[in-house]
């Protein structure tokens, strides 16, 4: 265990500040951090050749990434590092005490290990898939690319940690609400095609729903209307109205100071406890089945063997030339789409497709939110420390940390469970009527800015150094 922590130590990391930024310097450094990850989403890789699959297009919301660019992997090996050590500990195969910092210290670095080996991983799967082809006229053009794809996920990396440890929120977090947003406004307001040609000098309609809805009503063209533009727009405010009422659901625990009276608070516990992270979690394990299938699926199956051909049709599952899955895990790990006219309601198939799907995000949800609240610090032991360590009391309890451990138990348990099965049936629910973009997507958007809004309406408007400083007196 010496040499393992010697190890962990020898990691190149980000310098925490010796003193806590006020609000104002911690948002520059976030935004800085935003726009530097923007800039690098426009640098393309060199020495690819061809579009990009259309498999790996389907990855981008979900990791925050930028297929085609140095930030191709996104928080993709963060993510999935995250989900393999979440497991690991809930199997009891690692057991980390996150309640010392010996045990904190072996955690983020067991976490930094895996991300730098999955980060090497995914740059190999990703170009080995054949979605970002080499240009075989540029000599060792394969191992550029894998190259550049580990560079870049490196930077991803210290770009979270630095927003972290300098910055406001999270990295990982501000990374897919970016990517996220930028989808939406292309859906809305795009004047380019599918094919990317700028629309009054092509045949085809552009992207952008504002420019459709307009075409339409010239030619009036109100079935068009109605099911290209005025419905997804609906079923997406719907979800927006529905995700920002369950996402202000909460219960707020009465606080005061001890030595300060008639000064209180309110320590909120949200009904989505565990935030968004259970959705990253398991929307990351179904995308990264998916991705597997494709890496297992043979170009030409006369050339492969018999064992690869029988993994690839009858459990991982194959795609169709457009690259839609059609059989095995990459099909029932996909979402129905019921507001697509290809997809046939009249068969009892799709109904099972979608009722399966929904219990898988909704079990995964429900895992990751218990995995994650015990090893995030926010499991009631640890929230009893924080409220006792900040000053603060529940009226009429002692102020002693197992007390408060006893009470947060009958709240933050029954939150973990529900929240995750909320947030779960909402992920699913807005899967198969996505709108504007992936349905999962609009979900993790709405999530993050109301936590980061929230978040931020905490930090800016509750001060309590100057009551610390009094109290100490």
């Amino acid at each position: 265990m010496s040499f393992y922590r010697n190890l962990l130590m020898h990691i190149p990391e980000v310098k925490s500040p010796e003193k806590k930024r006020d609000l104002k310097t911690r948002l520059t450094w976030t935004l800085g951090i935003l726009f530097l990850f923007l800039f690098l989403s426009a640098i393309p890789l060199y020495g690819i050749q061809g579009e990009v699959a259309q498999q790996l297009q389907r990855l981008e919301l979900l990791f925050g990434a930028s297929i085609g660019t140095l930030m191709t992997l996104g928080i993709g090996p963060i993510v999935t590092a995250s989900i393999m050590l979440q497991l690991f500990k809930g199997a009891g195969i690692l057991n980390f005490d996150m309640n010392t910092e010996d045990g904190k210290f072996i955690y983020h670095g067991t976490h930094k290990i895996l991300t730098f080996v999955f980060i090497i991983l995914q740059a190999f799967i990703f170009v080995q898939l054949g979605g970002l082809s080499a240009d075989p006229t540029i000599a060792n053009s394969f191992f550029l690319i894998v190259l550049q794809l580990i560079l870049g996920g490196l930077i991803i990396f210290y770009l979270d940690e630095i927003v972290k440890k300098w910055g406001f929120g999270s990295g990982v977090s501000i990374f897919i609400a970016a990517g996220i947003g930028a989808a939406v406004f292309v859906q809305l307001f795009s004047p380019f095609t599918a094919s990317a040609e700028f629309f009054p000098g092509s045949g085809e309609n552009p992207i952008g729903k504002i420019f459709l809805f307009f075409i339409y009503i010239i030619n009036t063209q109100w079935l068009q209307l109605s099911n290209d533009v005025l419905l997804p727009i609906a079923v997406t405010i719907a979800l927006l109205l529905i995700i920002v009422f369950f996402q202000a659901v909460n219960v707020q625990i009465p606080l005061s100071f001890g030595k300060v009276r008639g000064q209180s608070y309110k320590w909120p516990l949200n009904f989505f406890y565990a935030g968004v992270i259970p959705v990253i979690f398991i929307s990351a394990i179904l995308a990264n089945v998916s991705l597997l299938a494709l890496a297992v699926e043979p170009n030409n199956p006369d050339d492969a063997s018999a064992f690869r051909n029988f993994v690839s049709t009858n459990i991982f599952g194959q795609h169709d030339p457009a690259g839609n899955p059609i059989s095995g895990m990459a099909l029932w790990f996909t979402p129905v789409n019921f507001l697509d006219p290809s997809t046939d309601l009249s068969l009892f198939m799709t109904y099972w497709h979608a009722l399966l799907y929904a219990l898988l995000m909704i079990g995964g949800s429900t895992l990751f939110a218990y995995l994650w609240v015990q090893t995030a610090g926010m499991d009631p032991y640890s929230q009893a420390k924080q409220i006792v360590s900040s000053g603060l009391q529940i009226p009429g309890f002692r102020k002693d940390v197992r007390i408060i451990e006893r009470l947060l138990e009958r709240y933050i348990g029954p939150l973990t469970i529900m929240g995750g099965i909320g947030v779960g049936l909402l992920a699913a629910f807005a899967d198969m009527f996505s709108a504007l973009t992936q349905g999962t997507g609009i979900l993790l958007l709405v999530m993050i800015v109301y936590q980061f809004y929230q978040q931020l309406s905490r930090e800016s408007m509750e001060d309590f150094s100057l009551l610390r400083r009094f109290m100490k007196k």
